[in-house]
């Protein structure tokens, strides 16, 4: 049975960190840095190199990206033998917080230090979500699970979006807009650090690791050696967790290639004014929520598997309709209410079904993995979407490609035996499989 305390408390470190990706991540940060830039003679100097000021944020993502995959493991492993699992999660978030914070004075010729800074903020946003993520079996019981996983991501969109709200009304009322932007990049940061005080620091209970570390050894020198012996364990042992995550890690990048793209391509082949993409975001914020919920309420009938390939069903209804259909702002209304729905499922049963998948007392290691998958080869889906509207000219035909992503990983998620993966890692059936 789940301590609902503790459930509230963990659901709420969602609410907390989805500021950042909402207000900084995905709205304003972006396009203030490229404005900068654009001020500056529309290139940003660094370490010798002349990046072009559109190129600079992404390049950042990027970077921080490469670190979460090099870090992220080891993070997870050190996690998993010491009694810092909580301690952990608390000290990124605070990191992340206070990067964030300081984006407020980030203008004129600071680019770069705002860059820097992203970077450091993103990277702790990702550290802190491995030991989030490996809380989940701690708190919440099998036949539990789903319906955890989806309380956290729903928390998380409506936090996000009422945050979002709140940086679009302060927008549109300033005369100054930097001045407004940098005030909503670090009202992300005060949100994620208030809420995270009040709430995943009060009520998470960090339990006692099930593993010592070896005589002679350091966490650093151990979880080195820990994560190869992982990496051979997973292909080795648990073969449909493997195949879980392969699958995982297709599906997802053609969820986030659709959130990177989905913008650019109503502005560009619909004329929808940058206005309505916002308040369309927003109303994905709140929507996805709901959605979580709802996937949440058809797992437990059917089961996490089938609701999430349902859910991959639809997204390449989706794909094909955007394609063959989507040609005006109605229709872009009606079609992000319904990938907002599919979007805060998929999310929440993965997530739940894989933390089922995973062998006790080792969760914020194989989380590590989780999280990789989810962010380490997010490349991938936009780079065969850029490299289809090079070749064709049109975005229209492009978004075709991004069936695939959805198709392989639907076929995969069939051919993953969940019941053997469960008891191959030795863990209890939940109710409904």
């Amino acid at each position: 049975m789940s301590n609902n305390r503790e459930v509230f408390g963990w659901a709420m470190y969602d609410w907390a960190n989805s500021a950042f990706s909402a207000t900084v991540a995905t709205t304003f940060l972006g396009p203030y840095l490229a404005g900068l830039a654009a001020a500056q003679g529309g290139r940003v100097s660094f370490l010798g190199l002349q990046i072009e000021g559109a190129a600079f944020f992404p390049f950042c993502v990027s970077v921080s990206v490469i670190l979460q995959v090099l870090f992220l493991p080891i993070l997870g492993s050190i996690a998993d033998y010491s009694r810092l699992k909580k301690l952990m999660m608390l000290l990124f978030a605070y990191i992340g917080a206070t990067s964030t914070i300081l984006l407020f004075f980030v203008q004129g010729k600071l680019i770069v230090p705002g860059g820097l800074l992203f970077i450091i903020a993103n990277l702790a946003f990702g550290a802190a979500i491995v030991f989030y993520n490996a809380f989940l079996p701690d708190i919440a019981a099998p036949d539990d699970r789903d319906s955890v996983s989806s309380k956290g991501f729903a928390f998380g969109y409506v936090g996000g979006g009422l945050l979002l709200a709140l940086n679009l009304v302060l927008f549109s009322l300033m005369t100054d807009s930097g001045l407004a932007v940098r005030i909503s990049l670090a009202s992300a940061g005060v949100w994620w650090l208030v809420f995270t005080i009040l709430f995943p620091q009060q009520r998470l209970v960090q339990r006692a690791p099930a593993r010592q570390l070896p005589a002679g050894e350091s966490y650093l020198s151990h979880s080195l050696k820990q994560l190869k012996s992982t990496i051979l364990e997973i292909r080795q042992r648990y073969p449909h967790t493997l195949r879980f995550l392969i699958a995982y890690l297709i599906y997802n990048d053609g969820i986030q290639t659709v959130i990177v793209v989905a913008t650019l391509f109503a502005s560009d082949e619909l004329g929808i004014q940058t206005s309505t993409l916002v308040q369309v975001v927003l109303m994905i914020q709140f929507v996805a929520s709901v959605g979580a919920y709802l996937f949440n309420l058809l797992a437990g009938r059917i089961g996490a598997k089938w609701s999430i390939m349902l859910n991959l069903l639809v997204w390449v209804v989706l794909l094909i309709y955007t394609y063959a259909f989507l040609t005006s702002v109605l229709q872009f209304w009606a079609l992000g209410a319904v990938l907002a729905l599919v979007l805060g499922g998929s999310q929440a049963l993965s997530r739940s079904l894989f933390s089922q998948m995973i062998p006790a007392n080792r969760e914020s290691e194989y989380f590590s993995f989780y999280e990789i998958s989810e962010r380490g080869t997010s490349w991938i889906g936009p780079l065969v979407f850029g490299l289809a509207v090079q070749l064709t000219g049109t975005q229209r035909v492009a978004i075709l490609t991004l069936i695939a992503f959805f198709a392989v990983g639907l076929v995969l998620l069939y051919f993953t035996d969940v019941r053997r993966a469960i008891l191959e890692s030795g863990n209890q059936l939940p109710r409904v499989i």
